[in-house]
């Protein structure tokens, strides 16, 4: 697994995990990467949580709601203690691979201007290519104007295995770093750098094609040259993605 880590978001592909519970629809994982960990693979410390389901990719959508609570409470225990959250959908709105973020950015239900004591608020900052500022300025000067205890970070992920595309999600406190899994690293998002705490959630919708390779042969290494890789109904899946981890913050929080 190490000599993957640096191709995946996943920390269940890249670190021993705990198997914490499997009800028949949704598989639940546990992973502490400490500081030895961290250092070896170069991957940042905290809790990571997974979520593994296959009811996006067999359309069973009369689970979703189930899958939403599962992952709502999962996201409620990272965010414990704090009333005031902004959730920031990350991504390019118009690269569907990318687009997860600003799907669930417009299914949220936002709630500051209600209440300014307990509250969801929302942005999408768009990529540096289409706006010339950096997601991390914007982020950082919206959390300083408006002070909240909490940022909740959605964004599209990498994964080692294509199996796990479209069917696990992963939340946890380390923060994030824009653009790591396909090699374009952006500043990264964490309490050191915003001054608040980080929490993100992803689902992984694209891998290296020599991830593909592996299937076939395990010979085959990893290669940052390698063409990334998103299954052809990834729209549908985006959407879907979107639709419940939407539904979870709102159920949560709004």
């Amino acid at each position: 697994m190490e000599r993957l880590s640096g191709f995946t978001d996943m920390a269940v592909e890249f670190c021993r995990h705990k198997h914490k519970s499997d009800d028949g629809v949704i598989r639940y994982y546990e992973v502490d990467v400490d500081d030895d960990m961290s250092a070896k693979l170069n991957k940042p410390c905290g809790k990571y949580a997974t979520l593994e389901t296959n009811v996006v990719i067999t359309g069973s959508d009369s689970e979703y709601d189930r899958v939403s609570s599962a992952l709502g409470a999962c996201i409620k225990e990272y965010c414990k203690g704090h009333d005031k959250i902004l959730a920031v959908g990350l991504g390019n709105p118009d690269l569907t691979a990318d687009a997860l973020g600003d799907r669930v950015f417009k299914r949220l239900t936002v709630t500051r201007h209600k209440n300014p004591d307990k509250y969801l608020c929302a942005l999408t900052p768009n990529v540096l290519g289409m706006t010339g500022i950096e997601s991390y300025d914007i982020i950082s000067a919206v959390t300083d104007r408006i002070e909240p205890d909490i940022v909740l970070v959605i964004d599209a992920l990498t994964a080692a295995a294509p199996s796990r595309i479209a069917t696990a999600f992963q939340v946890t406190d380390s923060g994030i770093t824009p653009g790591s899994g396909v090699e374009n690293h952006r500043r990264r998002l964490d309490k050191n750098s915003l001054g608040v705490p980080v929490v993100s959630v992803g689902v992984p919708l694209v891998v290296y094609s020599s991830t593909i390779a592996r299937e076939y042969c395990a010979d085959a290494a990893p290669n940052r040259t390698d063409m990334i890789v998103t299954p052809k109904d990834v729209d549908i899946l985006v959407n879907d993605c979107a639709k419940i981890i939407a539904c979870a913050i709102n159920g949560e929080f709004a």
